[in-house]
C-alpha cells in the first residue's frame, strides 16, 4: 500500500496542471482554494505560473500583479514566461507601457528574451502606432542569434501594419508568413486568409485559399470562417456564397458562426428579408443559431425601428445555450433605448434592462457606463472583480494580434 501511495504522490508538475484545469472548468477562486491547500514546499514557480496564467486569463490586473511581485520577490520571475504572460495581460487591457516597462525589466536583470516576448513587444509597439519602433525591434530580434523570427511574427508586425494603413509592408510580411510555414500547421493559412481580407486583396485570399485545399484533404469550420469572412469584407458576397455552399457539402457540424456572417451582411446592407431567409435556411439545414445570430438580426429590426421583434430576438440571445460567454454590443443596447424613448415604449425598454440584470452584465462597472446605466449596491463591481465567464465577441477582430500570442504562450506552460 505505501509503494502505491508513493507512485501516485502529487508533485509539483502534477499541481500545476491541476490547477489549471480546476481554473478553466471550476473558475479562478477554486483554483485559488486549491493553490492554498498545497503545502509551501510545492509551492514552485511552475505552480505559481499556473495561478498567474489564470488570473491573466480572466483579466484580473490586480491580482496578477501581487502575485509577479511575490514570485519576484521567491525569485521565480528569472526567465521569460512569467514576463511573456502578464505582458499579455497588459495587451490585453491596452496598457502597453506596462510592456515597455517589462521589457526594461528584462534587459536590465539580462533576462533573454525568447520569441514570445519578442513577438508580444511588437505587437506593443504597432498597437502605440509607432512602426518605426516596431521596426527597431525587428531589427533587434534579428541580431538576436538564439531568435528565429517566425509565422507568428511576420502575422503580428502584418496586422500592425495594415492597422497603420501601410498596406504594400503588409503584404511583404504577408509573403514572409507563407514562407515560414512548416509541417501541417493550418493555423498560420487562416491568418492569411484573414489579413489578405483585412489588405483589401481577394486575388491573394483565394490564391491562399487554394494552396490550402491543395494541401489539406479536409478544411475545418476555421478555415471555412475565414475565407468567408474574408470574401464578405471584400463584398463578394456571390464567391462567399459558393465557397458556403461547398462547406455544407463537406462539413460535420453546422457552425452558426459561418451563418452569422452572412447574417450580419445582409443586415448591414438593409436587406433584413434575405437576413432572415438565410437564417431559416441555417435552421432547415440543422443549424443552431447562438446568442450572436439573435442578435445580428435585433440590429436588423432595430434599424427598422421594430422594437417587438428586436426585444423577441435579444430575449432568445439571453436563453439561447452559452450565452453566458456572450454580451450584446453596447451600441445595439443603446439603439434600443433610444427607439424606445422616440416611441414612448418605456415597458419594452425595461424589459430589456430586466434581462440584463438578471444576466448579470450590469455588475460589470465599465460595461454599465457604456450603457447609460448607473448600477448601486450588490450590481457595482468591476470587471477586475469577476472570475466567471470571458467576453466572446465572434464579431470582434480588434485584439491587436493578442489572442493569438496567448494561444501560443498556453502551449509553452
Amino acid at each position: 500500500m505505501k509503494n502505491r501511495q508513493e507512485r501516485f504522490r502529487l508533485s509539483p508538475s502534477d499541481a500545476a496542471i491541476q490547477l489549471d484545469l480546476i481554473a478553466k472548468v471550476r473558475g479562478v477562486s477554486t483554483a485559488e482554494d486549491f493553490f492554498l491547500s498545497l503545502p509551501n514546499t510545492f509551492k514552485d514557480r511552475r505552480v505559481y505560473g499556473a495561478l498567474l496564467n489564470a488570473y491573466v486569463q480572466n483579466r484580473m490586473r490586480e491580482k496578477a500583479e501581487t502575485l509577479f511581485d511575490e514570485m519576484r520577490d521567491k525569485g521565480y520571475v528569472t526567465h521569460a514566461l512569467p514576463f511573456n504572460v502578464t505582458m499579455t495581460l497588459y495587451m490585453n487591457i491596452k496598457e502597453y507601457d506596462k510592456v515597455d516597462l517589462m521589457i526594461s525589466e528584462m534587459n536590465e536583470k539580462n533576462i533573454k528574451l525568447d520569441i514570445y516576448s519578442y513577438n508580444i513587444w511588437l505587437s506593443s509597439c504597432g498597437s502605440q502606432g509607432s512602426a518605426d519602433k516596431m521596426e527597431q525591434v525587428y531589427e533587434q530580434m534579428k541580431s538576436d542569434r538564439s531568435i528565429n523570427p517566425n509565422w507568428t511574427t511576420f502575422s503580428t508586425m502584418a496586422t500592425m501594419y495594415i492597422k497603420m494603413g501601410q498596406f504594400e509592408k503588409a503584404e511583404d510580411c504577408l509573403r514572409r508568413v507563407e514562407s515560414r510555414i512548416t509541417g501541417r500547421d493550418r493555423i498560420p493559412y487562416h491568418y492569411l486568409l484573414s489579413l489578405y481580407g483585412n489588405v483589401g486583396n481577394k486575388e491573394e485570399v483565394y490564391r491562399v485559399w487554394n494552396i490550402y485545399k491543395s494541401i489539406f484533404p479536409s478544411i475545418p469550420n476555421l478555415g471555412y470562417h475565414a475565407i468567408i469572412s474574408s470574401l464578405v469584407r471584400l463584398d463578394d458576397i456571390e464567391g462567399a456564397e459558393k465557397i458556403y455552399e461547398e462547406w455544407l457539402s463537406v462539413k460535420t457540424s453546422y457552425d452558426p458562426r459561418i451563418a452569422n456572417l452572412f447574417i450580419s451582411a445582409y443586415v448591414y446592407q438593409g436587406n433584413l428579408d434575405e437576413a432572415e431567409s438565410f437564417f431559416d435556411h441555417m435552421l432547415e439545414g440543422g443549424g443552431k443559431p447562438n446568442s450572436n445570430t439573435w442578435e445580428i438580426l435585433a440590429q436588423g429590426h432595430i434599424s427598422e425601428r421594430r422594437t417587438s421583434e428586436a426585444l423577441s430576438c435579444l430575449k432568445e440571445a439571453f436563453v439561447t445555450p452559452g450565452s453566458k460567454s456572450w454580451k450584446p454590443n453596447p451600441a445595439n443596447v443603446t439603439s434600443f433605448f433610444k427607439l424606445c424613448e422616440e416611441e414612448a415604449d418605456m415597458a419594452k425598454k425595461e424589459a430589456l434592462e430586466g434581462f440584463l440584470r438578471q444576466s448579470g452584465h450590469l455588475k460589470d462597472k465599465a460595461y454599465a457606463s457604456l450603457l447609460g446605466m448607473s448600477v448601486t449596491g450588490d450590481e457595482l463591481s468591476t470587471k477586475e472583480d469577476r472570475t466567471g465567464d470571458q467576453i466572446d465577441n465572434e464579431e470582434d477582430d480588434d485584439d491587436d494580434g493578442a489572442e493569438m500570442l496567448v494561444s501560443h504562450l498556453q502551449g509553452s506552460l
